[in-house]
């Protein structure tokens, strides 16, 4: 009897056969029972040649494995476990065995299943005549069926979508890797490739070296073409993706490298072509990105953009970007603190744009500090900003126009701030608040005949405001406040006669109502006294309905020159405010603005929608603005954008994306799309258009078509999409 210290039986319910309290269980039996298998069975019976049989409704249990079936026999001369089915073997979160019959070793650890159904992470299916388990680690099946497609019960001989058939499958558990022998891709049971070979990642596996989801597509500039990417990881903290996209007009070849640290992670994107667009010419571009963390509470962030022409990012669908951005930046953020360190680069790819002559370099050092002073109360802040923008020509007029611009003016500031703000709310519930400040600004500009050298001045600022809030709340919970705001206040100094080379966009919106001064930056500010006067408006629903108005407009004394047409502040009073933002618990939001001139009609517009829920995503937006050759346009721009997605059925999806531009009365870029997916595969069709024309870009047609085999990613448990099962198959 002494192999039977290696199984405890723990509950015997039914007495069919002998009860376990009448069994004599010998004493090393409870020695070592929690270090070995624990048996849960109705009945179980110990005869006298040696043997252990559990009936009814077994389950055993041995580390993480748990094996679920009608009868188990211990045979203990032999030291075999027997099991009868239906058998049902776990073992972690993520493998799941179905037999109808198994021999094993009484530690689980080796054995022969029959009839078995290997299933992975819920996902992916293995079914063989044969499975033989291999020191708990190795599954090795003969003949083997591979697929994640759903077969019905009622149409057992039906053929998956597709599936992988094998002579020889082994999953290793340990590295979660599956391997192939005499591997043959089917479709619809119709032979697709053939392997010798084949190594693939289980479904639990999320870096896995390998080849990714292939891509074909047609490109009226590039021809037909397909996209094969292949993953590298290196170790566990870095990995790299190479994509060669062959195609009847370029070779190339993408890549992606990523990296983590214990104190940041890096990520660069890139390609390089060769191409018949450009013959004999090496064509490319990096994107690379990191963030780390620096001791004080520092964080560096960086930010790369480069590209060989300014045609290669819109031929190769990389990127929309007309003019690239790159920075470096050191910055802390507290509660009471905001400091920033960066270097910044812009290369813009426009064709009406030369990079000698626009700031390309701009260096930035600023913090701002809060305090709130206990002798007079309310909040202070002081702030600090270095600011030096550079560009690369050294002509000191300009060669087409010196009166408006200059080709090669570099310019330094320097803005130092003082300000000071205290509320104070009235027993009518009137809240009135006063704020003062004083401006240093001094610049220095070089490369520029039409400027003086240096220029400098204090700038005194004081305004005081009033907020009138009134509510209401209806029987229902509804919750309405409608709220009066003024603002009068004065801004002395003079305009210096330094150039307009941050300050030339000006948005005039409800958040700068109430500002001194509505310049983006510190090389304008607005002088002499102005008023403001405005009312909002809000609705809130407790069931999540809720709305918001606000008007506005300003008065000045003295209108500053370099407010444009378009920003609504060009004259006094100034274009009248409508802002309105709306939102429901079904997924719709909407927001819009407007400038409005009493004279000329609208100066400048925007709307953007949005709704979404189980089946539909949407977004929709609305840009007017007016002619004004001061923002360098010369007629008015007009257009609208949609991107939505809607999934009409359980398995198709449609897609939808296109910008049109109202001012041409034409079509900029339009695409749509269309998505099949179920359990076990995901397939792709779009077709998009460009119509931008210039001297850089041509228009171009691109068709691309994915297909995907799911069952092996981590991410493809979305059970929507699954098909069901009821009188007929899928």
């Amino acid at each position: 009897m002494t192999p039977l210290v290696r199984i405890l039986c723990l509950a015997a319910l039914g007495a069919t056969a002998t009860p376990v309290a009448a069994q004599e269980i010998p004493p090393a039996v409870k020695e070592n029972a929690s270090q070995n298998v624990v048996l849960i069975a109705d009945s179980v019976q110990v005869t006298v040649d040696n043997r252990l049989i559990a009936k009814g409704n077994v389950e055993a249990l041995q580390g993480d494995v748990r094996i679920e079936a009608k009868q188990i026999e211990y045979d203990g001369s032999a030291d075999i476990v027997r099991v009868t089915g239906p058998i049902r073997l776990s073992q972690g979160d993520h493998t799941r065995i179905i037999a109808s019959y198994a021999e094993m070793d009484t530690a689980f650890r080796n054995g022969l299943l029959r009839s078995a159904r290997v299933v992975l992470n819920q996902q992916l299916q293995l079914a063989s005549n044969q499975l033989n388990r291999v020191e708990n680690r190795y599954n090795v099946l003969t003949k083997t069926t591979v697929s994640s497609c759903r077969v019905c019960a009622d149409d057992l001989n039906a053929a998956p979508l597709w599936q992988i058939r094998a002579q020889r499958v082994v999953h290793d558990q340990l590295e979660r890797q599956i391997y192939f022998d005499h591997a043959q891709v089917r479709v619809l049971d119709v032979p697709i490739f053939y392997f010798p070979q084949l190594r693939l990642p289980d479904p639990t596996l999320d870096r896995a070296r390998g080849f990714l989801i292939p891509e074909l597509n047609q490109s009226s500039l590039l021809g037909f073409g397909a996209k094969v990417p292949y993953f590298f990881p290196i170790g566990e903290s870095k990995d790299l993706t190479l994509t060669p996209y062959l195609a009847d007009k370029t070779r190339t070849m993408e890549f992606r490298y990523r990296q983590a640290f214990k104190q940041g992670r890096i990520e660069f994107n890139g390609a390089v072509s060769d191409d018949d667009i450009y013959p004999d010419q090496p064509r490319g571009y990096l994107f690379g990105e990191g963030h780390f963390y620096l001791p004080r509470d520092y964080t560096l962030t960086f930010d790369i953009k480069a590209t060989s022409d300014e045609a290669y990012l819109i031929d190769y669908d990389y990127s929309d970007d007309d003019r690239l951005e790159s920075d470096i930046t050191v910055r802390r953020v507290k509660r009471d603190e905001n400091t920033r360190f960066a270097l910044i680069h812009y290369n813009s790819l426009r064709d009406t744009e030369d990079n000698d002559t626009i700031p390309t370099i701009i260096g930035v050092a600023e913090t701002e500090r809060r305090f709130f002073p206990k002798a007079i109360g309310g909040e202070g802040r002081w702030s600090v900003l270095l600011h030096h923008h550079h560009r690369t020509s050294d002509l000191d007029v300009d060669s087409g126009d010196p009166d408006t611009i200059v080709d090669g003016r570099d310019v330094t500031r320097a803005n130092a701030n003082l300000w000071w703000r205290r509320n104070w709310t009235m027993s009518s519930g009137l809240r009135a608040g006063l704020t003062t400040q004083l401006t240093f600004d001094a610049f220095q500009t070089d490369d520029d005949a039409t400027r003086d050298g240096f220029e400098s001045q204090f700038t005194p600022s004081v305004a005081a405001d009033l907020r009138w809030p009134f509510s209401k709340v209806s029987p229902s919970g509804v919750s309405y406040i409608i709220e009066p705001v003024a603002m009068i206040g004065y801004s002395g100094g003079d305009t210096l006669n330094v150039a307009n080379d941050e300050s030339s966009r000006v948005e005039f919106d409800e958040g700068n109502l109430l500002s001194l001064s509505r310049f983006p930056a510190g090389d304008r500010r607005e002088r002499g006294a102005q008023a403001a006067l405005g009312l909002n408006w809000s609705r809130i629903d407790p069931d999540g309905w809720q709305a918001y108005l606000s008007f506005g407009q300003v008065y000045q004394k003295d209108v500053h020159p370099d407010f444009t047409t378009s920003s609504g502040l060009s004259q006094s009073p100034s274009d009248f405010l409508i802002a309105g933002q709306f939102r429901n618990n079904n997924g719709l939001t909407f927001t819009a603005r407007g400038l409005f001139d009493g004279f000329s009609g609208l100066n400048k517009a925007s709307a953007h929608a949005a709704w979404s829920n189980e089946k539909l995503w949407l977004v929709g937006s609305y840009v007017w603005l007016g002619a004004d050759p001061a923002e360098g346009r010369a007629d008015k721009v007009a257009e609208w954008t949609l991107d939505s997605r809607y999934r009409f059925s359980r398995h198709w999806t449609g897609l939808l994306d296109w910008r049109y531009d109202l001012a041409s009365d034409q079509s900029a870029e339009a695409g749509i799309g269309l998505e099949y997916r179920n359990e076990c595969v995901l397939v792709g069709l779009d077709v998009s258009r460009s119509f931008i024309t210039n001297t850089n870009v041509e228009p171009r047609t691109s068709v691309g078509l994915t297909i995907s085999f799911l069952g092996f990613s981590v991410n493809s448990k979305d059970k929507s999409y699954h098909r069901t099962c009821s009188n007929k198959a899928g």
